[in-house]
This record gives structure tokens, C-alpha cells and sequence, in this order.
């Protein structure tokens, strides 16, 4: 077969299977839940249990995850966005489509029983690994092999979130740093096929429905600029407590599984207080953002889910942060909005529009992406009335952002393998870094 027929082809598998994979892994989570807890989702099933039982969820889940963990490790498997930008940028850096589906399967244990991470982690990762694996499979070349990976992560976030542009974008802004022709084509194909796909099972609509944005007035638009500022020093807070927790934790004198099921009880004394903290965030921030939550539990959310989100992962549970981020976003935002309505009664945007524009605005101080984060939550109301507070908002905050904490939530994950990014005008490209001299 001719290089391009097989590169049409990888690219076919690629996008397909980095989108089956994705409704597969929520399917199956949705399926194992209902059958060992009853309907609904893990929010209301912890809503449900007796006190005894939060308190045991996350460690039976996290031991299983754990059994599953030890088993992984013995193939070397090792899944993160990371390593998928390192095999992105070093032209070959080779991935396992099944040790990542492998640690996958780690993370949806835990996730199972309440772990306070997100899933989008493994579904952008198993699309990079996919494709790093089609392509060598194929003997392609460098360029092919950095196309192909590239185009499975943004099928896996497209597949992910139901927002192709945000895809896009990801693929551009975090994970190779440039927009070039021949990654952005396989990619654009490799989105449409894995949205298509996804929407025609899960649906069409937005992932946290439709939502309608006003802007009261041009004069509101400093309100946004303080909450971008706002935002941008919750990011930077968040991304330093996540690495001060991982170093503490590494300190502690325990085995993993210690490590693991300890993290694990802190999480379930946390729900014993606020139950909303389990999970990736998805049903609490759904109900936020129709305004059902009290604003006590916004601040009590504000600040137990990045304890709780921060522990799950530096104890060694594997998982994303990507969506509990967006949780803290909005409850930042709602709260803001709170604030700022009880200032100019009538004169502002409700404060779920702010919780709206908060998701973009922490989502861009942790991943230093403002064009990406703006899209992502344009796509996700669908609304346009919202664009120039999520430009302002986000741009604020990536930029406070990295004055406090100069690498993003990906590229301090780089740091820890070692490495870092060289930037120059019209390339971007990995460097060993001296570990010993941060």
C-alpha cells in the first residue's frame, strides 16, 4: 500500500478508535455503576450511602485500583499528557495504545468509586498512544508519526468534551506549541470523525446544556477583568498546592498502597462534610450552573475540591485534573457573580453567567491556553453573546497566571520527566533539563 493510502488509513483507525475508546470508557463506567450502586450518577449514589459507606468507597475502589496498578506496571505502562507532548515534539517518541488503555482501566476503578479526578486524562492520552502505536505498526515516517499522535489527542479531547474547535486548539496551543499545515489537516479530519461519531451515540448538544449569556453593559466588562485576575490566582494556587502535595506525599516513609488508600480516606472524610467533591465535577457544576447550589456550598467547594482533587493525585491515583478544574472555575465565578450582584442589583448578568465565564477563566490560568480555554466554553454554551468577556477574561487570567507560577499545569508535568520547552519564533521544540539545579 502507498504511504498515502496508508497514512488515510492510520489516520481512519486513529480517530475512530480514540472516539469508540471514549464511549466505551463512559458507557461502561455509567453500566458498573448502575449495577453495583443503582441509578444515577456517582454524585447521587454518594448522596445516597450511609456515612460509613462514603467514608469506604474511595479505599475499596482505590485498593482495587491499586491491584489493577501493580499489574499495569509490571507491561511499563505509563500515560500522560506529557508524554504525549514529548512524543509530539521529539518526532518518534514511542507510546503503547495498550498500556495506556491498561492505565486507563486504573482510572476508571477509581473513578468508579468516587475519586475526586477527572476521565479526560486517559481518553487524550489513549488517542496520542493510539496513534503513536498505528504509526510505528505502519513504518510511517517522523512526520506521519507526529501528525497521527497528535491528531488522536485531539480526537480523544474532542471525543472527550464534544468541542472540536476546543480540540483544535488543545492540540495547537498545549501540546506542540505551533499550528502547522501538515499536523492541523490529519487533525481537522481525525475531529470530525471522532465528534461525528460521538455525537451520533452520546448526542449532539452541549456537554453541560444550553445556556444563555447577556451582557448588561459594556461597563460590566471590568467586573470580568477583576474575576480574570481572580482566576489566574486561584490557577497558579491550585498548580502549586498540586506540586506540594506530590512532594509531601512522596516524603511520607509508606509503601503505594499506603500512600494510596490513605489519600483515599481523606477523600471520603471530605464527603462525609460536602459530597459534591467526588468525582471529575461534571454533576455538580451541570447543577451550578442552573443555579440549584446554595452559595455555602460553592465556598466549601471552592476549597475542599482542590484538596480533595490534589490528593487523589498526588497518592498516586492516576487521572486528570483538566475537569475538576472547571468545577472551581464556575464556583469561583458564581461567587464573584454573587458578590458583584449584590453591589448593582439589576444592573449585571445573573451570577451563573459569571460561574460560565469563571470555567474559562480557571481553565486558562492552569493550562497558560486562553484561546482554547475561551473556545471550549464558547462551544459549550453555544452562546455568542459571551465571546468578549471570555477573551478578557481569559487573557487576564493566563497572564496573572503565569507571573505567579510560570509553567502551566503541562509543562510542570514535562519538568518532572526531565524536560522542557525551547521557544523560538516559529518552532517549539523539548530540551533535557538539569533536574538537580530547579
Amino acid at each position: 500500500m502507498r504511504r498515502p493510502l496508508r497514512t488515510a488509513a492510520a489516520l481512519l483507525v486513529v480517530a475512530l478508535g480514540a472516539a469508540g475508546f471514549a464511549i466505551a470508557f463512559r458507557l461502561a463506567a455509567h453500566h458498573a455503576s448502575a449495577s453495583l450502586f443503582g441509578p444515577g450518577s456517582v454524585l447521587d449514589v454518594v448522596r445516597r450511602l450511609a456515612w460509613w459507606q462514603r467514608l469506604l468507597l474511595p479505599v475499596a475502589a482505590t485498593f482495587a485500583a491499586w491491584v489493577a496498578l501493580r499489574a499495569v506496571m509490571r507491561v511499563g505502562a505509563s500515560a500522560s499528557v506529557g508524554e504525549v507532548m514529548e512524543a509530539v515534539a521529539a518526532r518518534g517518541g514511542r507510546m503503547s495504545a495498550l498500556a495506556t488503555a491498561l492505565k486507563a482501566g486504573v482510572t476508571w476503578l477509581a473513578i468508579l468509586g468516587g475519586a475526586s479526578i477527572g476521565r479526560e486524562g486517559p481518553l487524550i492520552q489513549f488517542g496520542g498512544a493510539l496513534g503513536s502505536s498505528v504509526s510505528h505498526g505502519l513504518s510511517l515516517g517522523e512526520r506521519q508519526h507526529r501528525a497521527l499522535v497528535a491528531a488522536g489527542t485531539a480526537a480523544g479531547f474532542a471525543a472527550a468534551y464534544n468541542t472540536p474547535i476546543a480540540a483544535m486548539l488543545f492540540m495547537v496551543e498545549v501540546v506542540i506549541g505551533a499550528a502547522t499545515l501538515e499536523v492541523l489537516v490529519p487533525a481537522g479530519i481525525a475531529i470530525v470523525l471522532a465528534t461525528a461519531l460521538t455525537r451520533e451515540v452520546a448526542g449532539a448538544g452541549p456537554l453541560y446544556g444550553p445556556h444563555t449569556f447577556s451582557l448588561v453593559s459594556h461597563a460590566e466588562l471590568l467586573a470580568y477583568a477583576i474575576l480574570g485576575v481572580l482566576a489566574g490566582c486561584l490557577g497558579a494556587a491550585f498548580m502549586s498546592l498540586l506540586e506540594r502535595t506530590e512532594r509531601g506525599v512522596k516524603r511520607l516513609p509508606l509503601p503505594l498502597l499506603l500512600r494510596m488508600v490513605l489519600g483515599a480516606l481523606c477523600v471520603g472524610a471530605i464527603t462525609l462534610v460536602v459530597p459534591e467533591v467526588v468525582g471529575n465535577g461534571y454533576e455538580p457544576l451541570s447543577e451550578l450552573l442552573s443555579g440549584r447550589l446554595p452559595l455555602l456550598l460553592l465556598l466549601a467547594l471552592l476549597f475542599l475540591k482542590p484538596v480533595a482533587t490534589s490528593l487523589a493525585v498526588s497518592s498516586g491515583v492516576p487521572g486528570g485534573v483538566f475537569t475538576p478544574t472547571l468545577l472551581m472555575g464556575a464556583c469561583l465565578g458564581a461567587l464573584f457573580g454573587a458578590a458583584v450582584n449584590a453591589l448593582f442589583p439589576g444592573q449585571v448578568a445573573p451570577a451563573t453567567a459569571y460561574a460560565l465565564v469563571g470555567v474559562a477563566g480557571l481553565c486558562a490560568a492552569t493550562t497558560h491556553a486562553p484561546l482554547m480555554a475561551a473556545v471550549l466554553v464558547f462551544e459549550l454554551s453555544g452562546d455568542y453573546a459571551i465571546v468578549l468577556p471570555l477573551l478578557l477574561v481569559c487573557a487576564t487570567s493566563a497572564w496573572v497566571s503565569e507571573q505567579l507560577h510560570p509553567t502551566s499545569l503541562y509543562e510542570a508535568e514535562l519538568q518532572r520527566r526531565g524536560l522542557a520547552w525551547h521557544e523560538a519564533p516559529g518552532e517549539r521544540r523539548l530540551l533535557t533539563v538539569d533536574r538537580a539545579q530547579e
